[in-house]
């Protein structure tokens, strides 16, 4: 792995969603230390041909798309821009190029895909021997033993603002100091709600989060806390902490990214504003920080930060996650899969918001887990879990 102090090419998957977007600005206030190597992205091709005519990168990859008119429509940005210099990408599409962009070789590799289809691109990123900046949660989670077994030391770097935050919290201290790990939460939009008040929230109230502009299936589990029951899974994988040593708090104003507490009773947080640049800049970076990546804090201003405990009777999603991140196997990917099929229900009328977590908790006790053994066996589980929830809503 290529050290920071050089140049470093990059390889960023999910070029166009949130994560990609920001990644690229980035790399752009930093050209002396990045160069975009490959970019890829599921089917907004007019913003994925602007990125590369102004990134250049080698490889350009679509899940959808015609390559030939992925090519046109670089060109015409590049010529649109005046720009008479050559410039032809190669063009990959298909169900498979984020895979072959994350095996491409880059010194890093950014997987900013959203769900399950993100693991063989993580695992094809670590067997090339790049640096993994890791955004893709559910790669790790549903994969787990598989992703752990491919990275080496040092080979992983968490991007969610929450890992980042106990990565870098982790610096003060040796693993064998650390008490436990606490990962904040916003609440989502309806933090303080009874669950007989969740009951007739709309999809449109779900969208609706207070900190953040994500897309439509983490907007809404961090409504629901699945993505806090995510985030827990994966703060266990990432720094092997048991999971009665990973506790959640909810702090609205979203300022303390998480911390990490020791045994002599000190505790040493993260903070800094409730936004992902610095997450996605010490991922490209680590462990050397870039400069004016976001404004600090601003401790001259009066200011109060809330902490309360998270109510796990309106919202079950982090006990649920712990019991299938103990359980381990294929229940973990079971409990994603099954939350993805209840999102896309939700969102089209078919159930209310309450049955995401519901219908997730009934596929999850259906399942028979196993130790997972391969890629294979993991999209196996998660086509199981797909098929029952399905099941399960259109039986309701």
């Amino acid at each position: 792995m290529a050290s920071v102090t050089t140049t470093r090419s990059v390889a960023l998957l999910g070029s166009t969603g949130s994560i990609g977007t920001q990644a690229l600005d980035v790399i752009a206030r930093n050209r002396e230390r990045f160069t975009v190597a490959a970019l890829s992205a599921g089917g907004n091709v007019g913003l994925l041909a602007e990125q590369a005519a102004t990134f250049r990168p080698a490889l350009v990859a679509a899940a959808t798309g015609d390559p030939d008119a992925i090519r046109a429509a670089i060109a015409a940005r590049v010529s649109a821009a005046g720009d008479r210099a050559a410039y032809r990408p190669e063009v990959i599409t298909g169900a498979d190029a984020a895979t072959r962009v994350a095996a491409s070789g880059a010194d890093v590799v950014l997987n900013g895909i959203t769900g399950s289809i993100g693991l063989r691109p993580t695992l094809a990123a670590l067997e090339s021997g790049s640096t993994l900046a890791l955004a893709n949660k559910e790669s790790l989670i549903i994969g787990g033993p598989l992703v752990k077994a491919a990275a080496a030391p040092g080979q992983l770097v968490p991007v969610d603002s929450e890992h980042s935050a106990i990565a870098q919290s982790l610096r003060g201290g040796r693993h064998a100091e650390v008490r436990r790990l606490v990962v904040t939460a916003s609440g989502g939009p309806f933090r303080g709600r009874s669950r007989d008040e969740l009951r007739e929230v709309s999809p449109e109230q779900a969208l609706a989060h207070p900190n953040y502009a994500m897309g439509r299936v983490i907007t809404t589990n961090s409504a629901t806390l699945v993505n806090k029951g995510l985030e827990v899974i994966e703060a266990h994988l990432l720094f092997d902490i048991p999971f009665e040593r990973i506790d959640v708090v909810v702090h609205p104003q979203q300022w303390i990214h998480s911390m990490v507490e020791f045994h002599d009773g000190s505790t040493i947080a993260q903070m800094g504003p409730p936004r992902m640049l610095v997450p996605i800049a010490l991922g490209l970076s680590w462990p050397e920080r870039l400069a004016d990546i976001d404004e600090p804090c601003d401790w001259t201003r009066a200011q109060t930060w809330d902490f309360h405990p998270l109510d796990d009777e309106a919202f079950p999603a982090v006990r649920l996650a712990r019991q299938v991140g103990t359980a381990g196997g294929t229940y973990p990917a079971v409990y994603n899969a099954a939350n993805e099929v209840c999102v896309d229900a939700f969102h089209d009328g078919t159930i209310g918001f309450l049955d995401i977590v519901d219908t997730v908790a009934r596929v999850v006790e259906a399942h028979d887990g196993s130790p997972v053994e391969s890629v294979e066996h993991v999209l196996a589980a998660d086509a199981w879990a797909r098929a029952h929830a399905t099941a399960l809503i259109q039986l309701d």
